[in-house]
């Protein structure tokens, strides 16, 4: 009987775990992979649809080292922040409307402080307006082979429909690194001046992790704390990334466990990225019991994620990616009102931050990162 009544308290434990990922997603998605042949290290849920947060950035960072290598930008290019960047919210550099940056102050920006304000000034330039570019990432992301990813815009600020999974962040890790080597190295900053000001790097793995190459972070509520981070040791590369962690110190462990027994063990030529099963399970989990989000979602949304990846996708390609799509921009604002009456994410977390100049003290707050 003694066995009986622990055996029905274990199920009742177990049932209350698995009762309480169903509201808020306790658990996490990961994969670590070699650099150099794509095989695969480790993986947990790494076709479990996720919010990416501010990773989203590193798929347009991707677009900037793209437009860079054919010409149609260059380094020191002189952008202007349009009002719609300047009204960004947290994390951000505090662009004014009219303000000027460079392009390789805007990648920096959002290498070391995750700047929405510069990703937008970025996206404006390359794509004319937010939504067209947001089409133009989610076509590039199809093209690389990221086919349970869907981008609404440049930042990685919250929105229903922007999901992506950890299997299609390192496929866009790798293809980062294979295809822009020249600008690679900007991901290992730990700070960069602006204006005279050095504003250091919120990237702890980049900092701290030995061989960290660098790469990205990202928060929201609905996400969790997400990071994706590439390391080298004993001529070895991996890449690795961790979606869902609780809290910001939760991430970086999680990373340095994984990348610590993934640079122990022996290749696994048997998995690889390129040839894993790439379906996607299930709608996103809302992770943090923060923000206005904290809701299930209706299970028709899973039906309309689908059907705005189909149309974006494919008004990009029949425009051949016109930044004056104006059947596109129609497309995307009708997605967008179509669902305003959904789940609502205005989940920012704003932690207070000092940054330190020369003649004063400057506090800011930080949204994503």
């Amino acid at each position: 009987m003694t066995k009986v009544k622990f055996a029905l308290l274990v199920l009742n434990v177990l049932w209350l775990f698995a009762l309480s990922e169903v509201s808020y997603g306790a658990r996490h998605t990961a994969i670590i992979i070699d650099a150099d042949n794509g095989n695969i290290l480790h993986e947990v849920d790494a076709t479990q649809s996720w919010y990416p947060a501010s990773l989203t950035k590193l798929m347009t960072l991707y677009m900037t080292f793209d437009a860079l290598r054919s010409g149609r930008i260059s380094l020191y290019d002189s952008l202007i922040a349009s009002t719609h960047a300047s009204q960004q919210p947290n994390s951000k550099l505090g662009l004014r409307r009219g303000e000027r940056l460079t392009v390789e102050d805007a990648i920096l920006a959002i290498i070391t402080r995750s700047a929405n304000d510069a990703s937008v000034v970025l996206a404006e330039h390359l794509g004319n307006t937010e939504s067209n570019f947001a089409a133009n990432m989610t076509a590039k992301a199809h093209s690389l082979g990221m086919y349970n990813s869907q981008f609404m815009n440049a930042t990685g600020l919250p929105h229903n429909l922007q999901v992506t999974t950890s299997r299609d962040m390192a496929v866009l890790a790798l293809k980062t690194r294979h295809h822009f080597p020249e600008y690679y190295h900007y991901f290992a900053a730990h700070s960069f001046n602006y204006k005279g000001t050095e504003l250091r790097g919120i990237n702890k793995f980049t900092a701290n992790y030995p061989g960290a190459e660098g790469m990205k972070t990202g928060f929201t509520c609905g996400s969790g704390f997400n990071l994706i981070g590439a390391a080298h040791q004993n001529g070895r590369h991996l890449i690795g990334v961790v979606m869902g962690g609780t809290t910001s110190q939760e991430r970086y462990q999680l990373m340095r466990q994984k990348m610590d027994a993934s640079f122990a063990q022996a290749d696994n030529p048997t998995r690889n990225i390129n040839t894993m099963a790439i379906r996607s399970a299930g709608l996103p989990p809302y992770q943090l019991d923060c923000g206005n989000g904290a809701v299930a979602q209706p299970r028709s949304v899973s039906t309309h994620i689908n059907k705005a990846m189909r149309k974006q996708t494919a008004s990009a390609k029949n425009k051949h990616k016109s930044v004056n799509n104006k059947s596109l921009k129609k497309s995307v604002t009708k997605t967008k009102s179509s669902h305003k009456k959904q789940v609502k994410s205005t989940n920012y977390h704003k932690p207070k931050t000092v940054i330190k100049t020369s003649k004063k003290t400057k506090t800011t707050h930080k949204t994503t990162k």
